[in-house]
């Protein structure tokens, strides 16, 4: 074999070669980096979420009556003519604007506690009476009081069902401040039995 075929690398070449995969290697972490501060907390997210689906699931378990469950003729009603005072009085639970009967409260321990999907229409958790993320029985949950939770109910037509049968159903979940995380769940609650009590 001659000098020539037996020749390695040289000492320039391997230094630019070091400095070229350096240089490459700043790049790609710089960029790994920077979307890393600038993506959403995980952790933030995946709380919003499970806030909003908790409340979607209270929400959407309550009854949906022709009156207010605490009236005498509620387990017997077929429309909201029925109820104590006729249709468009305070115990009818389809009366527009939706909205919890004076004095209910979202508050299970509460003299009125809501007994209807249409008593969370305008419940927000950012308002003085409530004070951030709360279980039903009024505890604060530790670690929620910088989380945001609105819910609005509003009649809406959903096929053949007409929108007095039909409750669209909409919970937002904002994160902490400073953050720009949010989550909205939307869902639908139907009138299957106007007559079942809580």
């Amino acid at each position: 074999m001659s000098r020539a075929e037996q020749r390695g690398v040289s000492l320039v070449e391997l230094i630019l070669f070091i400095v070229i995969v350096g240089v490459a290697v700043i790049g790609v972490v710089g960029a790994l980096g920077l979307g890393t501060r600038s993506s959403a907390d995980p952790m933030v997210q995946k709380q919003a979420l499970a806030i909003a689906e908790a409340f979607m699931e209270e929400v959407q378990l309550q009854p949906f009556t022709y009156c207010d469950p605490d009236d005498p003729n509620a387990p017997t009603a077929t429309s909201a003519a029925d109820c104590t005072g006729g249709a468009g009085s305070v115990n009818d639970e389809g009366r527009l604007p939706l909205g919890p009967e004076p004095g209910e409260s979202r508050i299970a321990g509460s003299a009125a506690p809501f007994d209807n999907v249409s008593d969370y229409n305008g419940y927000d958790s950012a308002d003085p009476a409530v004070g951030g993320i709360r279980d039903v029985t009024g505890a604060l949950i530790p670690g929620l009081a910088a989380y945001r939770a609105r819910v609005a109910v509003s009649q809406q037509a959903l096929g053949a069902i007409p929108a007095s049968d039909a409750l669209l159903v909409e919970v937002r979940v904002d994160g902490p401040p400073g953050t720009d995380i949010f989550v909205v769940l939307n869902g639908y609650r139907v009138r299957y039995a106007p007559n079942a009590l809580p």
